[in-house]
């Protein structure tokens, strides 16, 4: 059986002494939560919230890494040194970090490999264009980024990764994809993974549905069969709303 992760994204969002405020409200909503609760928050916000949720169920993720450990590459963060505040997760291949920064399929592997050497849960992201799913080539993007991103990953660690699928066109546009739809696509994933790592591990992985999900939709998207989760950005800034996202009913 696998347990349910919902993830908080909050990209760009919150000032430290903001981020502290979300958190103590958040608290007392999540702490009988059945799914793993997790928020991904901006570097400048890591210490701040770090110490925010000791002690409680909430999980600490960041929002990118670099895959070198270190050296002349101004403006990254490694995995050592999210290690080193206490992060536990990491978001890998945001559709926005690929779109805006360039972010290729080969970062993407390179990322998830380093994350699981370090010791981090990468939450990989896959999903594809509103012009893709109108050229009815959705299942082969999410089947090329979904093998791609467990390139040389060893079956018996793929479980320990968390694979996020986004539509790109319902990312922040409030358009959502049907359950049907986004369960369908997500076994789609799963079957890619069965393809290039086994059985076990497909049953085995969680994948997230990342596209607008909100309190409005989040109990009817947690019943399908293969969603195991939800990667959260707008819902996830507000503490009422996350948290009846995490209870889902």
């Amino acid at each position: 059986m696998r347990k349910p992760i919902i993830a908080g994204n909050w990209k760009m969002n919150k000032t430290p002494e903001e981020a502290v405020t979300l958190i103590e409200e958040l608290k007392p909503l999540v702490d009988d939560a059945e799914a793993e609760v997790v928020v991904c928050v901006p570097f400048t916000d890591i210490v701040a919230v770090r110490d925010a949720v000791r002690g409680t169920n909430i999980g600490l993720g960041a929002q990118n890494m670099e895959w070198r450990d270190s050296g002349a590459y101004t403006g990254e963060v490694s995995a050592d040194m999210l290690k080193a505040l206490g992060v536990e997760y990491v978001i890998i291949g945001h559709s926005e970090r690929r779109e805006y920064y360039n972010e290729t399929d080969e970062a993407v592997n390179k990322k998830v490999l380093k994350a699981l050497e370090k010791g981090l849960t990468p939450i990989v992201c896959v999903g594809e264009k509103l012009e893709e799913r109108e050229d009815g080539v959705t299942d082969e993007v999410v089947r090329r980024q979904t093998k791609l991103a467990l390139k040389d990953v060893p079956a018996e660690d793929v479980s320990k990764v968390v694979i996020a699928y986004e539509p790109i066109w319902a990312i922040g546009t409030g358009k959502t994809a049907t359950s049907e739809d986004a369960n369908n696509t997500i076994k789609v994933i799963r079957e890619a993974v069965r393809e290039v790592k086994g059985d076990q591990p497909a049953e085995e992985i969680r994948i997230q549905y990342g596209g607008s999900m909100n309190p409005k939709n989040a109990s009817e998207l947690m019943k399908m069969s293969d969603i195991d989760g939800g990667l959260i950005g707008g819902a996830s800034l507000k503490a009422d709303d996350f948290s009846k996202v995490v209870h889902h009913k």
